[in-house]
This record gives C-alpha cells, sequence and structure tokens, in this order.
C-alpha cells in the first residue's frame, strides 16, 4: 500500500472542511492557499462564485513590504492588507477556510492580521 503524500492528506481534509463551510454575500469565505515561499488569500462569495477580495506576497503593492522578513511575518502582513481591502469593499464577517492545512504557523499568522485588520470571523 503506497503512501499518502502529504498534499493528497491536505487535498483530503480540505474537502472534509469545505462540506461544512459556504460562503455567502453576507458572510464570505476566506479562503487560504499556502506553497513553499508565497501565501494567497481570496474573500470568495459561493453563491455567485466570485472573488470578492484577494491579497498575497506576491501582488505588485505588497512587495516592498516583504523585504526583509520571514514568512510568518509576511503572511500576517498579507491579512492585514486583506483585511483593509475587505472593508473597503463593506465586507465585515467571513468565515475561516484554512484550506486543509493546519491552524499553525503562516495560516494562523494570516488569520491574525485579518483579525487585527478589522475582518470578524
Amino acid at each position: 500500500m503506497a503512501k499518502k503524500s502529504r498534499n493528497q492528506a491536505r487535498l483530503k481534509r480540505h474537502i472534509r472542511v469545505r462540506k461544512k463551510i459556504f460562503g455567502t454575500a453576507e458572510r464570505p469565505r476566506l479562503n487560504v492557499y499556502r506553497s513553499i515561499h508565497e501565501i494567497y488569500a481570496q474573500v470568495i462569495d459561493d453563491h455567485s462564485g466570485t472573488t470578492l477580495v484577494s491579497a498575497s506576497t506576491v501582488d505588485a503593492g505588497m512587495r516592498a513590504a516583504m523585504k526583509g522578513k520571514n514568512r510568518v511575518e509576511q503572511a500576517m502582513l498579507v491579512g492585514e492588507e486583506l483585511a483593509k481591502r475587505a472593508s473597503d469593499k463593506g465586507i465585515k464577517t467571513v468565515v475561516m477556510d484554512r484550506g486543509g492545512y493546519y491552524y499553525t504557523g503562516r495560516i494562523k499568522s494570516l488569520a491574525e492580521g485579518a483579525r487585527k485588520g478589522g475582518l470578524e470571523f
């Protein structure tokens, strides 16, 4: 029996989480994707299937702020920027979709940054 890869296990967790989480217009879903070097976050309305707000470490406007910071600090900045962009669009509450990742490290830091920026979940 072949051993499952980490990503296969994560995708299985993500499916399990997504069975319970659904983003509406009133309370959209905050989705997180983490690669080895970068982190991406989107606020999604699942009814219409549209991304309302997004932020990541690769955004042109955020590149200067990322210089000299470790990945956990970068995730915190992405969370704060996402919350700022969401509040500009009138989004105050979201439901967190951690994407099958464990709630530690960069995922936790991004969530804390979003809360610090004013998002509620």
